[in-house]
């Protein structure tokens, strides 16, 4: 059980979001001196969200997309990152990485599908920085609050970014941040998925619905309640355990890779080093 709610007054009003998250996009690639951003469109709504936002704050002719197929890909996923590049009017590329992730892929038992799925995600992502490089762009990331707290990312794979406008926004937010910006209904409707093995699907291999981990990790995480607070709220007591589970197990994910502090120096302080130019 999940307690219901009409309009959850956590979640961020699109209109704001937009504003905030273009200008963000804005000033990082003014302060990289880049000159746009690649991103890969998998036909979700989640890459299509952000691509979005970046064509509102620079221009659809400073954003790339990039289709990354593999031979297994639904070819749904291609026909919808089309649209979705057809519909913001900006440039695309095309560039299987079956032979590339098939040479990592032949030591891998088929029924190893993590593993699998893990190659082909970093595959994708060696083939966005190596356009990233060639072209002077950021790679700009899709990743959103739901699937960073449960670890619902490849490290150097769709979590590698240079940039990323939807890390602070749950998927609920996401999904409005899309109808504000009328993208296409397919990408709207569609079931989330990574698109890594035949008939996988996110809420499938999670075990529990995105809008159930939106509304359970903003109680859990924003209002920092125990797990007898969530219970009493209406929760399921199993859910609870295991969403709590996942968090702190993924953890290693999105926090700062630990390394050892010998000297205690200070961080680089950006602000002061642009003082002293």
């Amino acid at each position: 059980m999940v307690p219901k709610t009409s309009d959850p007054d956590w979640i961020v009003e699109p209109e704001m979001t937009t504003e905030i998250c273009c200008g963000f996009i804005r000033e990082t690639l003014a302060a990289a001196g880049a000159a746009g951003v690649v991103i890969g469109l998998s036909g979700g709504i989640d890459s299509a969200v952000a691509a979005a936002l970046a064509v509102r704050a620079l221009g659809a002719e400073s954003v790339l997309g990039v289709f990354m197929p593999y031979r297994t890909s639904h070819p749904d996923s291609l026909s919808d990152a089309k649209a979705v590049a057809e519909h913001l009017g900006i440039e695309s590329e095309y560039h299987e990485i079956t032979d590339m992730a098939d040479s990592f892929l032949a030591g891998i038992p088929e029924d190893a599908l993590l593993r699998r799925g893990n190659v082909m995600a970093r595959c994708r992502m060696i083939m966005l920085y190596d356009l990233s490089a060639r072209d002077g762009r950021l790679v700009l990331g899709t990743g959103n609050r739901t699937e960073t707290l449960l670890g619902y990312a490849t490290l150097h794979g769709d979590a590698a970014f240079a940039l990323n406008p939807l890390g602070d926004l749950y998927k609920a937010e996401v999904r409005l941040l899309a109808r504000h910006l009328e993208l296409p209904e397919i990408v709207l409707t569609k079931a989330p998925s990574a698109d890594l093995w035949e008939d996988q699907t996110d809420e499938g291999e999670l075990g529990f619905t995105y809008a159930e981990a939106d509304r359970l990790l903003h109680h859990m995480i924003d209002d920092d309640l125990g797990d007898q607070q969530l219970v009493s709220l209406g929760y399921d007591k199993n859910l609870v355990s295991e969403v709590r589970r996942r968090v702190l197990a993924q953890a290693f994910k999105w926090l700062p890779v630990p390394y050892a502090v010998v000297a205690e120096r200070p961080l680089p302080n950006l602000d002061a080093l642009r003082k002293r130019v």
